[in-house]
């Protein structure tokens, strides 16, 4: 991993610990409520431009510039904050398992970045996100078919997964328009 992509990852992580740190001592003041008018939405790290997919290389989406007008857009990226490394090898999610090109059985790091994005979405009263499609993490729709072979199936990464099951809507960057 560059100097840059690891700066780019621990910037995102500090963001998050500081933004989680202000909101509890504004959430102690009872002050959070009065001050944040905008609904916020969970947004993919990769579609906002930050280089953390697995080649370590983004996936930026222009729309995101007009959910801006409307929503706190929070960044994520479950991926890397449930400690996989950037660039890393392809996973693919095979029988409820995710699956490293080599092997290795990742569903731990997986649950792990899914749950701390849950987490997020419920202390900061989330209902929304827009996840990138195809991710074995956040797929809403579609993912690779858990053979490394560049077909698709009809299925839900893992934190997609998660979040729907637990009343946050989920979108594709392809959807962003249904929320405008």
């Amino acid at each position: 991993m560059s100097q840059k992509q690891c700066n780019s990852v621990d910037l995102v992580r500090l963001q998050i610990v500081l933004l989680a740190y202000f909101l509890n001592i504004l959430h102690d003041l009872e002050i959070y409520n009065i001050i944040s008018h905008v609904e916020k939405i969970l947004i993919s790290a990769c579609l906002v431009g930050d280089k953390v997919n697995y080649q370590g290389k983004a996936n930026a989406c222009p729309k995101l510039d007009l959910l801006k007008e409307k929503y706190e857009l929070l960044v994520f990226c479950p991926e890397v904050e449930g400690g996989l490394k950037i660039p890393r090898l392809p996973n693919e999610i095979r029988d409820d398992r995710v699956i490293r090109k080599d092997g290795k059985d990742v569903t731990r790091e997986f649950n792990e970045g899914a749950h701390k994005a849950l987490q997020l979405c419920k202390y900061l009263g989330i209902t929304k996100a827009v996840l990138k499609e195809n991710s074995p993490s956040c797929g809403t729709h579609k993912i690779h078919n858990g053979y490394f072979t560049g077909v698709k199936k009809n299925g839900m990464g893992v934190t997609a997964k998660l979040l729907k099951e637990n009343g946050i809507q989920v979108y594709s960057e392809d959807e962003i328009d249904q929320l405008l």
